[in-house]
């Protein structure tokens, strides 16, 4: 077979697919802009991560990084969307627990794929979770709570039905062998705020993110948060282990991920950018405010993938065992 033939035969064998993405990964990024995906509205948590990495990754990379919002159904309008764009590198997403463990465990049926139809590259902040009671609240600590949840209804309040502050909640409940834990689900965890503060409900499961102001202001008292030790900011607050609910231990992590089948190189270089930028002084300190802050061991590439994996699974468990489906 002549030369010209050899090499008209290799690239015939060369499937579509595999020659875009050789091309893409040599390329990349060659475009102007890179779209940086946030499946919620401006301002949140999610919102603020993503426009304090853009201009770290815009200079890394040596392009335009925009975020753009999509918000709607709770994450799962924005997070799709991306599940669902070409692997190229030029649509990421700030993914969220919130769409890839906890509506994965307590939906009846996901749009897409929280492991299989992502590449994920890594985890960049961890939001602890709170039990916050108002600030005028009989109820001084966990014990006290739960006891009385036993006999008469202590209502929590969550911004909806198979959030992650439910799931906490009816965790709370099987664990301490309460009853009358009851679940008050509201629009948000906002309004939810705002009925703690205004004594309609008992308490509030609540990342720490939200609450760092009502908590320094003294209107709210959390009786315990989720981190495996306490936080530095607040050494007053112990942790839901050291109380006796060590399977209360978690977070509300965001991560950076992509659709799947994104090239290896283009993974890897985002994947390695993650620890650079989240060890920037100016980042960490903005993040310190927020108390939501990285891994001191960073969690990346497939054992980010797996912890998602883990967790869906363990979540999973609780909803069953709580009844917590979302149709």
């Amino acid at each position: 077979m002549k030369r010209r033939e050899l090499l008209a035969a290799g690239v015939a064998a060369l499937s579509a697919p595999a020659w875009v993405s050789a091309q893409t990964s040599t390329n990349w990024p060659s475009r102007s802009t890179i779209k940086l995906n946030v499946q919620y509205p401006p301002g949140g948590l999610v919102d603020t991560v993503a426009r304090l990495m853009a201009p770290h990754l815009a200079a890394a990379l040596g392009q335009s990084v925009v975020v753009e919002n999509r918000a709607g159904a709770g994450g799962l309008v924005g997070t799709e969307f991306v599940s669902r764009q070409s692997p190229d590198g030029y649509n990421l997403l700030i993914s969220h627990a919130s769409v890839h463990v906890y509506a994965t465990a307590t939906r009846k049926k996901m749009p897409f794929d929280s492991i299989g139809d992502f590449t994920h590259m890594g985890m960049l902040v961890e939001a602890p979770m709170l039990l916050l009671v108002n600030a005028e609240s009989s109820y001084k600590t966990l014990a006290q709570y739960t006891e009385a949840a036993k006999t008469k209804p202590v209502n929590y309040g969550t911004s909806g039905i198979g959030s992650a502050n439910h799931l906490y909640g009816e965790l709370l409940k099987i664990e301490a062998s309460a009853p009358m834990h009851t679940h008050v689900p509201f629009q948000g965890s906002a309004p939810a705020i705002q009925a703690l503060l205004g004594s309609q409900i008992d308490s509030v499961f609540d990342p720490v993110t939200t609450n760092v102001g009502t908590l320094r202001a003294g209107k709210l008292r959390a009786l315990a948060v989720s981190t495996p030790n306490r936080l530095p900011a607040f050494p007053d607050i112990p942790t839901f282990a050291e109380l006796g609910y060590p399977s209360l231990t978690g977070s509300q992590w965001l991560g950076l991920s992509a659709p799947k089948g994104l090239p290896a190189p283009i993974a890897q270089r985002l994947t390695a950018l993650i620890p650079e930028i989240l060890a920037k002084p100016d980042i960490l300190a903005q993040l310190n405010e927020l108390q939501t802050l990285p891994r001191k061991t960073p969690v990346l590439g497939n054992e980010f993938a797996q912890l998602i994996q883990t967790q869906v699974s363990n979540w999973s468990a609780v909803a069953k065992r709580a009844n917590v489906e979302v149709i």
